[in-house]
């Protein structure tokens, strides 16, 4: 029979398989984290997973791990990055996706060295930065100029 640990290297070796981008997205509260997010899943396919969403469905559920986190958040304690990392692996794992936006994850630079270890998804900072400035400048056609899109935006020309 097998272990936990067991259990959590079978999803982590699943994960893995896939290969997944994986986004975070940073901001304190009320600076359109979500709003932003919706519009990344609308426009570029990604799954938005909210850390804090996950974790108060798990403490919802009256699993065993539901009550541990619900004693931790009662204490004013943050959830060991093991934990959360395991939620959002089974999300990600559940979504059939292979581009996620995790939303309240990292908090702190623990979580985030926790989350590389576990998920191994450490790139070089070049090619993450060269995947950022692809979603945010894509590769739009020129438009050939005419009476019918002089005067606007080339974002409403193109549309």
């Amino acid at each position: 029979m097998g272990t936990a640990n067991d259990s959590s290297k079978d999803i982590s070796d699943r994960l893995a398989e896939k290969h997944p981008k994986v986004v975070f997205v940073l901001g304190g509260p009320g600076s359109g984290k979500g709003t932003q997010c919706e519009k990344i899943v609308q426009h570029f396919g990604y799954t938005h997973l909210s850390a804090g969403d996950l974790l108060r469905a798990e403490k919802n559920s009256g699993s065993e791990n539901g009550i541990m986190i619900q004693n931790m958040m009662n204490e004013g304690k943050i959830v060991p990055s093991e934990v959360t990392i395991k939620l959002l692996q089974k999300a990600m794992l559940d979504s059939g996706n292979d581009k996620f936006l995790i939303d309240g994850f990292p908090r702190n630079e623990e979580n985030r060295a926790a989350f590389e270890a576990l998920i191994d998804a450490a790139k070089p900072v070049e090619e993450v930065f060269e995947e950022v400035k692809d979603i945010f400048n894509p590769k739009v056609p020129k438009v050939p100029k005419d009476e019918n899109v002089e005067g606007r935006c080339m974002c409403c020309a193109i549309l």
